[in-house]
Order: structure tokens, then sequence, then C-alpha cells
């Protein structure tokens, strides 16, 4: 923190990243790690939107809504380094995990009420537990676990894929997780080199950035495959000719 700054967020209780604190503003701990989260906001707008204007199931809209609230928790977090804002970062990404969870396997599962009433209360009992103990590095081995488990189901949706829009879908989905997660390591475990740089690429903004595109990238891909097996014959379309959407056409009786 510069010398003649204060912070109006009081001593740091939550976990710190590279960027230095309290740069530009007394409100905003890291300034570059608080605005990366923009982008991520309005992509999910963008696909809420889509989903509603569409009518899309209701599943798609809530994963929209929790990509945009993961990205606001995530904001006031870095914006103030307090460890109540930064469980309000972890939980939702915890339940947004779920939501991809019930997403990939649901169509297949037989017993329909058994998979949203038990990750219902798996991600109530998370959030319990959260604001009660503070996990580190349980948090993020929980978080990787949850996130392997899509793999598989992401994977054979790729390879049933036939359309090849669709299928760019998921290789840029596959690009933005693989480069964001470089991105986070690099800031994460380098922060003493980097520190003695002149410049700091802002490791942890630029994987907020990439993991916004990265949901949106997912979204549009799963909405494809879901609007397949509901035979609404779906179309990866670009906006103006680069920015992808699912375009559907539902047959009149439904």
């Amino acid at each position: 923190m510069p010398d003649d700054m204060s912070s109006f967020w009081g001593p740091v209780t939550s976990a710190d990243w590279c960027e230095k604190n309290y740069v530009y503003s007394s409100y905003v701990a890291e300034f570059f790690n608080t605005i990366s989260n923009t982008p991520g906001i309005l992509l999910a707008l963008i696909g809420l939107i889509n989903a509603l204007r569409q009518r899309f199931e209701k599943r798609f809209s809530i994963l929209h809504i929790s990509n945009m609230t993961l990205a606001i928790g995530s904001m006031l977090y870095h914006a103030t380094l307090q460890r109540m804002q930064q469980q309000g970062d972890e939980t939702p990404m915890v339940w947004e995990m779920l939501l991809y969870i019930y997403i990939l396997y649901s169509p297949d599962w037989h017993y329909r009420s058994t998979m949203p009433t038990f990750l219902f209360f798996y991600g109530a009992g998370f959030a319990v537990a959260h604001a009660l103990v503070r996990f580190g590095i349980g948090f993020k081995i929980h978080y990787i676990v949850l996130s392997l488990l899509c793999i598989p189901r992401m994977y054979k949706y790729y390879i049933h894929t036939t359309d090849v829009s669709a299928k760019r879908l998921a290789k840029l989905y596959l690009v933005t997780i693989s480069l964001g997660s470089l991105c986070w390591l690099f800031d994460r475990f380098l922060c003493e080199d980097i520190s003695r740089w002149y410049f700091n690429p802002q490791g942890h903004a630029l994987w907020h950035v990439l993991m916004g595109f990265n949901s949106y990238f997912a979204n549009t891909f799963l909405m494809f495959c879901r609007a397949q097996q509901r035979g609404w014959d779906p179309k990866v379309v670009h906006f103006p000719g680069f920015f992808p959407y699912v375009k559907i056409h539902k047959p009149k009786s439904q």
C-alpha cells in the first residue's frame, strides 16, 4: 500500500494475491483483480438474455445468474480483501459447479427428483460449513474434485456432437480454462519473482477475464447440446460475425 493511501476496509483478513493493495483507491484493495470480473458479468448477462428470449429451460437462466453472482462476489472480495467477502466468492463457486453437475448428468438420471434435492442440500450444507470454518487448501481440493466430475460428461457431449461450430465452442472452453489455470498458478506461486519485475502481468486478473469467457463458452455449448436433446434444431450463429450464441427453432407443439 502506498504510504499516503489509507485502507477504507481495514487490515487484510482474507487470502491476498500478487497485485499491490490500495494503489489506485482507498476503497479498492486490488484494482485489476476487481475490474477484471466485469467481462464475466457482461457475458453472463448476454447469455441470460438469450436464454430468456428463446425460452430455454430455467436451469440455464439460473446458471447464467450464478455466473453473474460469482463475478460480483469476486469483485467484492478483491475490492475489500476481507474474510467474509472471500467466503462470498468461494461459496458461489461451489454452487456453480453443482449446477454444472446437474445440467450435465440430469438428462440420464433415472430418479430425477433425487439429484436436485441432494445437490441443494449439499450446497446449503457447504455454505453453512464454509461460514464457520476456513478450509484453505481443502476448499481448493474440493473445487477441483467437483470440476473433474464434469469432465467425463463434457467429453461425452463433445464426441456425440457433429456440429463443427458447437465443437469449436468446446475447444474454446478447453483453451480458456487451460490458459486461465496457467495464469492463476503463475500469479500464485511466482509472486515473489513477479514482485521484483518492473511490470506485473496481473495473472489473477487475466484468470478472471479468461474464466468469464470460459463460462460463456461452456454455457453456450451446453445449451446447444440440450437443445439437440429436446429436438429444437439448434444452430451456433455469430453476431456480428464472430460472437457465438445458440439459436433454436422449437416445434409448434412445444
